[in-house]
C-alpha cells in the first residue's frame, strides 16, 4: 500500500499535484508535491508536521523540504520538494509514485 505522510502513523487523504524535473543525464531530479487543503492542517489535526513521508512496500522516502502556503494568515496549502540525487533514487522514487498513482486512480502526463 503507497501512502503519503506528514506526521508518522496518519495518512494524508489529500492527492498532490506533483511536478517532476530531471536533468538531462539522468543524474539528479526534484519532485514538488502541493497540496491544497491537506488533512494535516484541518482544525481538528494536532499533529505536527515533520516531513513528507512516501510509504510502500520497499520502504519509506523521506523529505524534510515541506512548506506551508498561508492566505490571510491561515494555512491553505502544503509544498514539498524531494530531491533525488541519483539514477537509483530517481528509480525508487518513481516506483513509488507508479503504485500510488495505481491506488489512487491517477495517470501520468508529460509536459513536453
Amino acid at each position: 500500500m503507497a501512502q503519503i505522510q506528514f506526521s508518522r502513523g496518519i495518512t494524508e487523504d489529500t492527492i498532490p499535484q506533483v511536478k517532476l524535473t530531471r536533468s538531462r543525464d539522468g543524474s539528479n531530479g526534484r519532485a514538488i508535491f502541493y497540496f491544497q487543503s491537506p488533512k494535516i492542517l484541518s482544525s481538528e489535526m494536532t499533529e505536527e508536521i515533520t516531513g513528507m513521508y512516501l510509504i510502500d512496500e520497499e520502504g519509506e522516502i523521506v523529505s524534510r523540504e515541506v512548506k506551508g502556503k498561508f492566505i490571510n494568515g491561515k494555512a491553505e496549502a502544503l509544498e514539498a520538494i524531494h530531491v533525488m540525487k541519483s539514477e537509483q533514487e530517481w528509480d525508487r522514487f518513481m516506483r513509488f509514485m507508479e503504485r500510488y498513482a495505481k491506488e489512487q486512480g491517477l495517470e501520468f502526463s508529460s509536459s513536453s
